[in-house]
């Protein structure tokens, strides 16, 4: 419900955007207050308070305070922000999978199509392609390697904060560096950031907006997951940054034109012999 109100801010009245900014600065005050005391605070009539809450889909006040106490249920720390430790495990599946679908529609509405195709730009033409993640982002890292490589650019990843500092050093102009991190404020990442711009190469980004690692690449590609991952197990923010280096896969495929598809067989037919009794490929 907070992140829907913050989403449709700008297609409010004046008088509902008062009632508004207060359940977005008060949202545990306005559970328990009643219509007249939330107008007199916002400073509007009693029916510009029913009527905020039907421009949030509900039916009315009380609907309203309902869907608004789901929003601000919190889940069992370090293992998931919705779950609660009496869910049945039907409940715990579809919570996971609605966090996740609703990450995946924020993505999808917030990416900047001039972002992504700068960054398949310098992708595609890359001498190199270095890809950086630290902790769960390296494994991402990784992940991105492993579809890069089949591509014929000289491409790897480095989880490790001593090798991707060196590493950095020693790229170049016509070298591009995929620095991925949640937070966006590791200093290690962004001292190895540092040094591959200095060396010359470009940097971009997967990470949060507004973040130091923002500011810093070349090209930013926003990853702005609803997740605390201070005190949750970063979940969403993988599934939402694995999808953004899908989309630069695939970009980069087709911009590469049709020699990269004589490679991609290359690494098919390669994996032929280790598979038993199947003509699927599980790789």
């Amino acid at each position: 419900m907070l992140e829907r109100i913050r989403n449709q801010l700008g297609s409010l009245s004046a008088a509902e955007r008062k009632v508004a900014d207060l359940v977005l600065e008060q949202p545990y005050t306005m559970m328990q207050a009643a219509v007249a005391d939330i107008a007199a605070s916002a400073g509007v009539s009693q029916p510009t308070v029913i009527r905020f809450c039907r421009s949030m889909g509900c039916t009315g006040l009380p609907d309203f305070k309902l869907k608004l106490a789901g929003s601000l249920v919190t889940g069992v720390p370090y293992v998931h922000s919705s779950v609660r430790p009496e869910d049945p495990t039907s409940e715990i599946a579809a919570k996971v999978f609605d966090n996740t679908v609703s990450a995946l529609l924020k993505c999808r509405n917030d990416v900047n199509p001039a972002a992504v195709n700068a960054a398949l730009e310098l992708l595609a033409n890359a001498n190199r392609i270095e890809f950086y993640g630290l902790g769960n982002s390296g494994i991402i890292a990784a992940d991105a390697q492993h579809k890069f490589f089949r591509f014929g650019i000289p491409t790897v990843a480095y989880a490790d904060t001593h090798t991707q500092i060196m590493a950095a050093s020693v790229l170049g102009e016509g070298d591009v560096l995929v620095a991925i991190s949640n937070s966006g404020r590791t200093v290690e990442l962004l001292d190895a950031v540092e040094v591959a711009l200095h060396a010359g190469a470009k940097v971009v980004a997967i990470t949060a907006s507004g973040s130091p690692l923002a500011k810093q690449a070349t090209v930013t590609l926003v990853a702005d997951a609803p997740e605390d991952t201070e005190t949750y197990s970063p979940m969403i923010s993988r599934i939402v940054h694995l999808v953004l280096i899908d989309i630069l896969a695939v970009g980069v495929a087709l911009r590469r034109g049709p020699g990269v598809i004589g490679q991609l067989e290359k690494t098919k037919l390669s994996l032929r012999p280790k598979r038993q009794g199947s003509r699927h490929d599980d790789y």
